[in-house]
């Protein structure tokens, strides 16, 4: 609603629409305190305190910016945009990360972030802008007067312009921003399609951008881009900026950097220490939303008595979790929610496994040689039994998510090593999508993985659950088994 374009243009606006733009405005300004805790920001914060770090901003110098150094300093450690001052461009590309800053305004002071901008790229177009700006300044107020010749202050700015949100994308929740001449400390997040930003210890933005529609109606190709430089997007204002860091999460390697037996790369956490059960859990129940509705005695009955089954068929031997094929799956004893995850898997002829993510099915892993027949000498005589023999769709190979029925369930390669050989998978999951890599080659390239438990297709996949090694009755073999979360 923009009501500045109806009061500047002398348009007669009423004492009705006036209150109705003060009680939006009202319900608009409400931080989100007042409706509950932040569990993203909590979660975020938890695991960007154990990630990699590294500066930006050395506190001395430009170094590692391009663009308008002219119109940016540096004054005891503070990098200042001066009066006057546009673009400041890094001078790397980042495609999936975590960068965290402090910020302080003046009156009115507008400036941007720009992410994943390409060479010489409009940061609010060619890629994406999260504003920064004084949204209370008296720059973008005007004056509305009643019928009774009282006025009220009201602000001329669209929703998407207001500090922290995705400039004509996304609104972000105000109330949070610190009086002018404050620090303030924000934290920008964007890991494939989804970007989170949180201020001063609260989420104003958390969307996923493939499910967006630009609330401003316009085209903003940006929003496809995989990778570019971070922008300070200067619109002649003094702003000041410190302690510019950023954290890595960009996609790993298919294969890990090579090191001891169960010892993880740089970064991520080992699920399996090698040595024994620690971190595992049996599978309280197959059906998990059983599982998560039981009440707390009856759930923790049914845990101790699967835990128990799992220390009788799940053991380790030389360094690799092995399981005799009578017992039930292995979970995690902690949730997951986005993260990238490393393991090896390896299986006799005709077995049958899989990874649930999130405690759904599941990322398939089988014998794609098997022909389902279990008697000996008796393979299929003929070109129409080989395709009955193959109907479940083993023959396309393992990594696909093969309880899918609307989105696709098969691997878009055979990349599986034979059985009694070791594989490996890289697992990428972030919000419903997975991307997977088996043995080097992508199979699965940022499918939704449905919610297997809800028959009504209407309800998501669960934010988080645990990790499960599936059984169908037959020996399995797991070895180096990384995690790494991602802020979701």
């Amino acid at each position: 609603m923009n009501l500045r374009a109806f009061i500047l243009r002398g348009q007669p606006v009423t004492s009705s629409k006036i209150l109705a733009a003060l009680a939006l405005a009202f319900l608009w300004n409400q931080p989100m305190a007042a409706f509950g805790q932040d569990p993203i920001a909590n979660r975020a914060a938890k695991i960007l305190e154990e990630s990699e770090w590294r500066s930006l901003f050395n506190g001395e110098n430009l170094q590692g910016w391009k663009g308008d150094v002219a119109g940016y300093t540096v004054e005891d450690g503070i990098l200042i945009c001066k009066k006057g001052g546009k673009n400041l461009v890094s001078k790397e590309t980042f495609s999936d990360f975590a960068f965290k800053f402090q910020f302080k305004l003046e009156e009115s002071g507008n400036n941007g972030i720009g992410i994943r901008v390409p060479e010489g790229g409009h940061p609010a177009s060619d890629g994406m802008e999260i504003q920064i700006l004084d949204h209370h300044g008296s720059r973008y107020e005007t004056a509305a007067e009643f019928s009774n010749g009282s006025t009220r202050k009201l602000s001329w700015l669209k929703p998407w312009q207001y500090h922290g949100s995705i400039y004509g994308i996304t609104p972000a929740k105000i109330g949070y921003l610190k009086p002018v001449g404050q620090w303030n400390e924000e934290t920008i997040i964007a890991i494939e399609d989804h970007i989170i930003v949180i201020l001063n210890g609260h989420t104003v933005v958390d969307t996923f951008l493939e499910k967006t529609t630009p609330v401003d109606g316009q085209a903003h190709p940006g929003m496809k881009n995989s990778t570019g430089h971070l922008m300070l997007a200067g619109h002649n204002d003094r702003v000041e900026f410190r302690n510019l860091e950023i954290a890595d999460f960009s996609k790993p390697p298919a294969s890990p950097e090579k090191t001891q037996a169960n010892q993880p790369p740089i970064g991520f956490q080992a699920l399996f220490n090698g040595k024994d059960l620690q971190g595992w859990k049996g599978l309280a129940h197959k059906n998990a939303n059983t599982r998560r509705s039981m009440p707390d005695p009856e759930r923790t009955a049914a845990q101790t008595g699967a835990d128990k089954v799992m220390r009788d068929h799940w053991t380790v031997t030389d360094g690799i979790l092995t399981y005799d094929g009578k017992g039930q799956s292995l979970c995690t004893d902690k949730d997951y929610g986005d993260f990238d995850l490393y393991l090896e898997w390896r299986i006799p002829p005709g077995a049958d496994s899989g990874i649930y993510l999130r405690g759904t099915p599941q990322v398939q892993i089988w014998d794609p040689w098997d022909p389902r027949t279990k008697e000996e000498g008796t393979l299929p005589p003929t070109s129409e039994a080989w395709v009955s023999a193959y109907n479940n769709g083993r023959n396309l190979g393992s990594g696909g998510l093969w309880n899918n029925r609307r989105w696709r369930n098969s691997p878009l390669t055979r990349a599986d090593n034979p059985p009694g050989e070791w594989n490996q998978f890289l697992i990428r999951m972030v919000g419903d999508k997975v991307t997977i890599w088996l043995n080097d080659k992508l199979i699965v390239d940022r499918v939704e993985l449905e919610n297997y438990w809800d028959k009504t297709g209407k309800n998501p996949l669960p934010r988080a659950d645990q990790i499960e090694l599936q059984h169908h009755g037959s020996a399995l073999y797991f070895r180096n088994l990384f995690i790494r979360e991602l802020p979701y």
